[in-house]
């Protein structure tokens, strides 16, 4: 059975195209659960505004790696506002210091 963490490092490569920076580093990926004795991963996530013009392609682009994961056969994203994305808390410190967060 496929696991968060498969899920989550399968979507690493997908990047916010204004920041050039992981979806995942940036902290937009909230969980990672299953159903269907782990065979749809169903993932939370958010975007850095309401009025993302890429969030489509962002959401796409989950999607599609979440699908990448052996034993994935299917994949939902959920866009999710709460809590409200901050990246001072939810970013990785390699995406604080690429955003000049100190």
């Amino acid at each position: 059975m496929p696991t968060k963490e498969e899920v989550i490092e399968a979507i690493r490569p997908v990047k916010d195209p204004e920041m050039n920076i992981s979806v995942v580093d940036l902290g937009l990926i909230y969980d990672v659960k299953f159903l269907d004795e782990g065979k749809k991963a169903f993932v939370e996530m958010t975007l850095t505004s309401p009025g993302c013009p890429v969030g489509p392609q962002i959401m796409a682009a989950v999607h599609g790696k979440a699908l990448e994961v052996p034993g994935i056969e299917d994949a939902e994203v959920k866009l999710i506002w709460t809590p409200k994305w901050d990246p001072k808390i939810m970013a990785s410190e390699d995406a604080k210091d690429m955003l000049g967060i100190f």
